[in-house]
């Protein structure tokens, strides 16, 4: 599969290119320097995806800080239930 040498501009379509370099990596049918080629372009690609995480993530604390200025933390209920509320003052 051709692969672009652009970055693709949302976080997802980042992850997608970095997927399938991996899938064309795995086959292992890639002339060396093809290989080399996609492996760069991966690491980019991964850097550029977890720059995204990170930042989406800072973003996330500023959100979740009470009126002074500290993180609020609650546990995550991952079967669709609502977080449980926490004390701030802990």
């Amino acid at each position: 599969m051709e692969h672009n040498e652009s970055r693709p501009k949302t976080f997802e379509a980042s992850l997608e290119a970095l997927e399938q370099i991996v899938r064309d990596l795995e086959q292992g049918d890639l002339p060396l320097e093809k290989s080399l080629e996609l492996f760069e372009q991966g690491i980019r690609l991964s850097r550029e995806c977890q720059e995204r995480l990170s930042q989406a993530e800072r973003r996330i604390e500023v959100l979740l800080r009470d009126n002074q200025g500290r993180p609020v933390a609650a546990p995550f209920e991952a079967k669709g239930g609502a977080p449980h509320e926490t004390q701030s003052d802990k």
